[in-house]
């Protein structure tokens, strides 16, 4: 199995430091409102990526985290807290708003057939671990207070500072679009810990007084905290290589002497226009509204279509696509059915041959899902044709096993929760044996209009040759 490797951006074979042990460590949602199609392509990249690994034969650890505090506007050293100022717009106390979101986004990611991470931690439930960190940054010298309580991380005794994003030290900026912080000695420099000004509801007791966390700090804390000091995979959002990666990877390494993540993997963004679809532009579509419209499993499979390393440009013509495409997986299933008795068919034998090796390919070559998906939809292709020509019962459990083992188990489009497919079904059924009942009376105008109003409809009718007929979505 290899994966592209942004710490040199080049394509390596993948094996866990401790096998078959692996472990696995994506940043979370920051929870200040429901989430959006952006976030539903992160994680159900990371959740492809966990559930391969898994097939693989790992064990895989996944952490995911939740941050509650910490994270500025503008991804800055200065502003406001994003969950602060919701919760101040929402007349709400602020874990309450964070719990109100944390609940939707799991909800959200349910939905889309995301397995739950191992272990989702919070920023604000790992304070200690954080100030600790911050004591031995300050103990080997990459560290300082400043006379307002502020802590910062010293760049310039990082020398390997800018390595993972590719930017030179001395071409960088401070990572914000709001003005430097007039107490950093450096404007490279990157807050570890603030210190509270009055009326700040967040704040906890520090060495350095009252105060909260950087953005950055909780991801490495955590991340050391229930995977090691080195762990085999950092995922995240390409926009947050840098600053906040490559301040992980700073104050990480810094601290332990060690390296921090082995392989880090970015996903790329969902764009609308070409423009990063994002709260802050305003330019973003919930999942919860795409879902009024839309089955997840639709949602997911729009997702899966694009290579996770990809931009995914948004629009609803998109999704129509992905709605059709996965009309056919349930149509399919619904056809198959439970295992039976006798020998499988030379045409499934071969089909089911060429589907795993051509599906292993395209998932161990840097999780290629459009080229599993491809060889997904030859093989419905295919088992279509073998079942119209009358498949035993044995190739009809075969088709269905196949489905729920890499369309469900591989790739998390789970078609069996989708009880009697998309609910049009059973009418497509009815409209089908109408059909037949106008053409067995020679009604063949009536017939062929029926088609034609079908097809107009984006359906096509399939006449088979023991007299019966299928209605299928094109």
């Amino acid at each position: 199995m290899k994966l592209t490797n942004s710490l040199g951006g080049e394509l390596q074979e993948f094996a866990p430091l401790d096998p078959p042990s692996a472990g696995v460590y994506v940043c979370g949602p920051t929870v200040y409102g429901d989430s959006h199609l952006g976030h539903g392509k992160s994680y159900v990249s990371f959740d492809t990526l966990v559930r391969w690994l898994r097939r693989r034969g790992l064990r895989v650890r996944y952490v995911q985290n939740i941050t509650d505090v910490g994270h500025l506007s503008d991804n800055a050293d200065d502003g406001e807290d994003k969950v602060l100022k919701q919760a101040a717009l929402e007349r709400l106390e602020p874990m309450e708003m964070a719990e109100k979101y944390t609940r939707s986004y799991f909800e959200d990611m349910d939905a889309l057939g995301n397995a739950r991470p191992d272990i989702s931690p919070r920023a604000s439930g790992h304070i200690p671990e954080q100030i600790e960190l911050v004591e031995k940054l300050l103990e080997r010298g990459n560290a300082y207070v400043t006379q307002s309580g502020n802590v910062y991380f010293s760049v310039r005794t990082f020398p390997r500072y800018g390595r993972l994003s590719g930017r030179r030290t001395d071409e960088l900026q401070a990572g914000a679009r709001v003005e430097v912080s007039e107490d950093k000695r450096d404007p490279r420099d990157f807050a570890l810990w603030k210190s509270a000004k009055p009326g700040h509801i967040l704040q906890w007791k520090s060495p350095w007084g009252r105060g909260y966390p950087g953005w950055h700090l909780e991801c490495s804390a955590m991340a050391m905290r229930y995977l090691g000091e080195t762990i085999d995979i950092h995922g995240g959002g390409l926009e947050n290589i840098f600053p906040h990666h490559e301040s992980e990877v700073a104050q990480s390494e810094a601290a332990t002497g060690r390296q921090f993540a082995r392989f880090w993997l970015h996903n790329n963004m969902i764009t609308v226009g070409g423009t990063k679809m994002g709260k802050s532009l305003g330019n973003f579509v919930t999942l919860k509204q795409i879902f009024s419209r839309h089955d997840p499993m639709v949602v997911r499979l729009y997702i899966l279509r694009s290579h996770y390393r990809s931009p995914l440009d948004f629009t609803p013509e998109g999704l129509d696509s992905a709605a059709s495409a996965w009309d056919r997986l349930v149509e399919l299933r619904r056809r198959a059915g439970s295992p039976g008795s006798g020998e499988i068919s030379e045409g499934m034998s071969a089909a089911l041959e060429g589907l795993h090796r051509d599906f292993y390919s395209a998932m161990d070559d840097d999780l290629d899902t459009p080229g599993a998906l491809a060889s997904l939809f030859d093989f419905t292709r295919k088992a279509n044709s073998i079942l119209d020509e009358g498949a035993s019962d044995i190739d009809r459990g075969v088709a269905a096993m196949v489905l729920e083992d890499l369309a469900g188990g591989a790739l998390g489009l789970d078609l069996g929760r989708v009880e009697g497919g998309s609910g049009v079904e059973p009418l497509l059924d009815a409209l089908a044996e109408v059909r037949v009942s106008l053409r067995r009376n020679r009604m063949f105008a009536e017939a062929d209009a029926m088609r034609n109003s079908l097809a107009a409809a984006g359906y096509s009718v399939r006449d088979m040759a023991d007299g019966t007929s299928r209605i299928v979505r094109q």
